[in-house]
């Protein structure tokens, strides 16, 4: 069953075109990975897919029914967005930074309920962030917030699940720890998750389907080995690139001039 569904998409900052003609249908419990080289347009999709940019031609449905018809809190109902990490200016606990998520399911004058404190308890332990519960988020790692970040959409509690670049400026541990939380909650909980990152090797190693963006606003949308092709991948970025498989999963590495000239 398609949750999301984009037919002939197109976007552009005035005289530059950023997308156009994307058209791609999502599963309902699938794990997407967008990729590309700088400027292809990735977070731009996804900007269009939680509706904080309207499309300028094409169109995009959630669960069959098209984005711009949504209110801003039946959409926060839909679909929860992790941004890069950041420090907000004000410094909340963890706590309360994964409450503001019960906050499209609130009334007016509304306090949270025993229903929304039970998910935020279980939010904080699926992401293991429930030992951090009293601190400030400014005192925490970068892979400790974005674990807090994540565990802020968990609570959210929509099907949908879309990230700029969760494992940016993290080591590579902290890296596999947010990937495997992610997959994790597209097991257990049957999210759809959406991230856009620049490691091709993860995506290939977690996600069951990859849309990559060229830099002419081509596109190549399926399985990671349909999409991840050698050829293509040194053409789109523009880097030769070596591969290799370990268990039925594949990896790049890219050649240096220096690789190049010391064989």
């Amino acid at each position: 069953m398609n949750i999301i569904e984009v037919e002939n998409l197109g976007f552009d900052y005035g005289q530059k075109t950023i997308l156009q003609k994307v058209c791609i249908n999502i599963n309902k419990g699938t794990f997407l990975g967008i990729i590309g080289p700088n400027g292809a347009g990735k977070t731009t999709l996804l900007n269009l897919l939680c509706g904080l940019l309207k499309p300028k031609t094409g169109s995009i449905q959630i669960d069959s029914k098209s984005i711009e018809s949504y209110h801003v809190k039946e959409l926060a109902r839909k679909i929860a967005v992790v941004r890069q990490e950041f420090v907000p200016v004000f410094d909340f606990s963890v706590t309360e930074i994964v409450s503001m998520a019960r906050t499209p399911y609130l009334g007016s004058f509304a306090f949270p309920t025993e229903s929304d404190r039970q998910i935020i308890v279980e939010s904080l332990e699926l992401t293991d962030t429930a030992q951090f519960a009293d601190r400030l988020l400014g005192s925490l790692s970068g892979g400790e917030r974005q674990r807090v970040f994540i565990a802020r959409a968990l609570a959210q509690n929509t099907p949908i699940l879309l990230l700029d670049e969760p494992t940016s400026f993290l080591d590579m541990k902290h890296q596999v720890g947010i990937y495997d939380l992610l997959k994790n909650a597209q097991f257990r909980q049957y999210k759809t998750i959406i991230a856009v990152t620049h490691d091709i090797n993860l995506a290939a190693q977690y996600c069951d389907e990859i849309l990559l963006l060229f830099p002419d606003q081509n596109y190549k949308f399926g399985s990671p080995k349909e999409v991840l092709v050698q050829e293509q991948i040194s053409k789109v970025f523009g880097v030769e690139v070596m591969k290799g498989e370990i268990s039925e999963k594949i990896f790049f590495i890219p050649k240096g001039n220096y690789i190049k000239n010391n064989k």
